[in-house]
């Protein structure tokens, strides 16, 4: 076992006072059958099959533990994916771009967004053709729980599934009418967000039932950083009913964010001098984002004979106003998509076989424009080429183009019920990405650099399961990734030309991994895997020189990446408990750069060793929780010259919960985030210019949470 450095070692000792309690906990029959059977219960969809038992499945399965860890802040997706082994979110503490999500390094190198992660919705993609999520719209107040594959999907999920995100929305109320409010404050945000949901069965038998859920989020406030203000509405709903046998879905989502401030990264001085600070031309060139974003999806769901037939359509659009330090950048985007999946339990002969098949399409259009950034020039000075107009923020036009990506992907899984407890499964899938510019800017000086590519890869995966007990299983699995460029990383060349980078090519996984989970004495959940992955042409992400916060993309050779992964969940009537822990040995293998060879230095952003863990302890109407996360030192470039040093991060908070049969319930909570005010960065800017790799993780915040509930 590799050793835990000094960073990480206050963390374990949190596990370690937990074991006692373990023990003696044996001795409680009552609790333990119930929690026994509460776990076994546990049922996921996040394969793209019926509701199945993760002790049947070839995956690494995890599903975040959120009703352990009661009045989470939930301002960022950070908060809600804690003690999910193999995940690792960098929190950037800037409300201009999403947190840093990445399953075992996939999704390590994105500069905004979600990179080389599916992120889905309730079945319903989140993740672009291209293989970006964009998540600052995402209602985080409005999730029940999050399942993850912390593996290699793209046999079924395509481009972009170095892990999948599977979302999931809480349920509207059993009876006809309920609502609650819940109200935050702290680190100078503020949000406030209003739910109401209901229920009604028809005497008619027009329908068999009909659920509805609304909720209204705002959040706003000057940030913990300087130039970091938020001011963001969010509308969420979703109506469901049973007409005629096929279970329908409406859910829409609108969100309107006039202005998110960027306070950018600093350097390793301003860090330690005050983790507040912003970046100077940040402020110079006034960067931030104006986001407006709006999705609709329809859901139907059949059983059909012995099986369930799901479908989906959505459609959304986006629009961006994204001054940036070397430009300002304005997006109008337009998506459209939808897909068809059926799954089968057949019994032709002795041994069973599950079907499925399915078939997803998506196209996003971007109408994109980049703007000379002139906030620094001062009304006064005369005018010029690059700043045209006196006064004006935006400039002469740099960029003018229709950007296209079209997606379409089918698969076909097969799997085999053997005899003892045995699972044998084989998929394929088969994905063709298009991608289209269209340049608008042609003069004389300035030639046609439209273009189009298509890429386009088969995806095979196979995995065996053995159900050795009831709540015991190991599994094990050959499975791959397939993850193009994205539009913005076709179209940001290092040359600044426009148009389409012909060199850039996606990057190909193939990961072999074997794993085990277990039930142990009732209460206590273990799960642990061992992965091995070798990655071709990776996609590493540079700052282009002299061009302050633009970023190109080039190939790597080849890199590997092993891996283990362990967590322990506990949960009695009155204590839960869980602590995730992951070691990641990523390198590269072949990577050169001019005359410069990279190979055996460490992938950036990725940190050795990777731990967090939680104690909720419940006594009467009172609670109290603890978390921590600890990591290692991470390199910040290719080169290993630069790190960022390793931290143990603690959060406690402690409330009051109304008894549960009261009609009218407030539950107050206090809570405390960075206990002992550690300096540190929490995030990682890989291969950035001007020394400027950290993003801080914010100082000693006190919060308060509020929830008013009445059914």
């Amino acid at each position: 076992m590799p050793r835990i450095p000094a960073s990480c070692q206050a963390a374990v000792g949190l596990a370690c006072l937990a074991l006692p309690v373990l023990v003696r906990a044996q001795a409680d029959t009552t609790v333990r059958d119930s929690t026994a059977q509460a776990l076994q219960s546990v049922r996921v969809t996040v394969t793209r099959d019926a509701a199945r038992s993760p002790f049947e499945l070839p995956f690494a399965l995890s599903t975040a533990p959120l009703s352990a860890r009661p009045a989470q802040r939930r301002l960022s997706v950070s908060d809600l994916l804690l003690g999910v082994p193999g995940v690792q979110v960098q929190d950037r503490a800037n409300p201009s771009q999403d947190p840093r999500i990445a399953v075992r390094g996939f999704g390590a190198r994105s500069a905004f967004g979600v990179r080389g992660v599916r992120v889905l919705r309730d079945g319903v993609p989140l993740s672009l053709p291209d293989g970006q999520t964009p998540i600052d719209w995402l209602d985080l107040e409005t999730i029940d729980r999050i399942d993850v594959v912390r593996g290699t999907a793209a046999a079924l999920y395509g481009n972009a599934a170095g892990g999948v995100l599977d979302v999931r929305s809480r349920a509207p109320a059993a009876r006809p009418f309920a609502a609650d409010a819940r109200v935050w404050d702290g680190g100078g945000v503020q949000r406030a967000n209003l739910t109401a949901s209901g229920s009604r069965r028809d005497s008619t038998g027009t329908f068999r039932q009909a659920q509805w859920l609304g909720a209204l989020t705002r959040t706003r406030g000057d940030g913990p950083r300087t130039w970091s203000r938020l001011d963001a509405t969010s509308v969420f709903g979703r109506a469901l009913a049973t007409v005629g046998g096929t279970r329908l879905e409406v859910q829409g989502t609108v969100y309107d964010a006039p202005r998110a401030e960027n306070p950018g990264a600093l350097t390793a001085a301003e860090l330690a001098r005050d983790p507040r600070l912003p970046d100077s031309l940040n402020i110079t060139r006034r960067s931030r984002k104006a986001v407006q974003q709006s999705q609709v999806a329809l859901l139907a769901e059949r059983t059909v004979g012995q099986g369930t037939v799901r479908g989906s359509l959505f459609t959304g659009t986006r629009a961006l106003d994204n001054p940036l330090p070397f430009a300002i950048v304005e997006v109008d985007r337009r998506v459209v998509g939808g897909g068809l999946h059926g799954s089968w339990r057949l019994t032709p002969g002795a041994w069973p076989l599950r079907l499925g098949v399915g078939v997803d399409a998506q196209r996003q259009v971007d109408e994109r424009y980049n703007f000379e950034n002139c906030a620094e020039v001062l009304p006064t000075t005369p005018v010029t080429a690059r700043c045209p107009v006196r006064g004006a923020e935006a400039g002469a036009t740099r960029l003018e183009q229709q950007e296209r990506a079209a997606n379409v992907g089918g698969y076909g899984r097969l799997e085999v019920e053997a005899p003892h407890g045995v699972f044998a499964s084989v998929a394929l899938r088969y994905d063709q990405v298009q991608f289209r510019v269209r340049d608008r800017l042609v003069t004389a000086t300035n030639p046609n650099d439209s273009g189009a590519r298509t890429l386009g890869a088969y995806s095979p995966m196979l995995g065996l399961t053995w159900r050795a007990k009831p709540l015991w299983s190991l599994y094990a699995n050959v499975s791959t990734a397939f993850e193009t460029p994205t539009v913005t990383e076709l179209t940001n060349q290092e040359t600044g030309a426009a148009g389409l980078n012909a060199t850039l090519e996606p990057q190909r996984t193939r990961t072999v991994e074997v794993g085990t989970q277990a039930l142990l004495w009732g209460p206590l959940r273990v799960d642990a895997a061992l992965f091995d992955a070798t990655v071709r042409d990776e996609l590493v992400p540079f700052d282009v020189p002299n061009q302050p916060g633009r970023r190109a993309f080039r190939n790597a050779g080849r890199t590997t990446r092993r891996g283990a992964e362990t967590s322990v969940r506990a949960a009695w009537a009155w204590l839960e408990t869980g602590t995730a822990y992951t070691w990641s040995r990523f390198r590269f293998a072949r990577y050169v750069v001019g005359s410069t060879s990279f190979a055996g230095q460490p992938i950036p952003g990725v940190p050795e060793h990777y731990l967090q863990a939680f104690v909720t302890a419940r006594r009467g109407s009172g609670f109290a929780t603890a978390e921590v996360t600890a990591a290692s030192r991470a390199s910040a470039n290719d080169a290993a010259t630069v790190f960022g040093s390793g931290f143990a991060s603690w959060t406690v908070r402690a409330g009051v919960v109304a008894p549960s049969g009261a009609r009218v319930r407030i539950e107050p909570t206090l809570a405390i985030e960075n206990l002992f005010d550690r300096r540190y960065a929490s995030s990682l800017v890989i291969n950035a210019t001007r020394n400027r790799f950290f993003e801080p993780g914010l100082p000693r915040r006190v919060s308060f949470v509020t929830r008013l509930s009445w059914q």
